[in-house]
């Protein structure tokens, strides 16, 4: 399945964008069917080959989301924009409560303690048998 997609291209902390028709699940490195136009983010401007987009749209090219909002700015396609999901990393707030130094030299008593045997007492008898 084909779909239009934005293809990052530019310098290190400047990004440019490209649209291009592509398979769906290819790498976005790999080779596009075509190029229909390039997205600059910092002045958010775009240049769109408009026959072409609509062309692929009929062929039955899915937009993703991200591009599907870019053409309803630029009045391409009519409908609402759609909201863009992304997952967010899992705070680490387990280790954040409990530092690790005080975790271990709370423990160390206690399994010192476990593990070595009671001493016995002089007023209990002993359960060795005498020889």
């Amino acid at each position: 399945m084909l779909a239009i997609k934005l293809q990052r291209v530019g310098k290190k902390h400047q990004p440019s964008y490209r649209f291009v028709v592509a398979e769906k699940r290819s790498k976005m490195a790999g080779p596009p069917v075509e190029d229909l136009g390039s997205y600059n983010p910092f002045t958010k401007t775009s240049s769109l080959n408009k026959d072409r987009v609509s062309y692929w749209i009929k062929m039955g090219a899915q937009p993703t989301v991200s591009v599907h909002n870019l053409l309803i700015e630029q009045k391409m396609v009519t409908g609402t924009k759609v909201a863009v999901k992304m997952n967010k990393p899992e705070a680490k707030v387990a280790e954040a409560k409990t530092p690790k130094a005080v975790n271990e030299t709370a423990a160390a008593p206690e399994t010192k303690a476990s593990i070595e045997p009671a001493a016995p007492s002089e007023d209990a008898p002993s359960t060795t048998p005498a020889a």
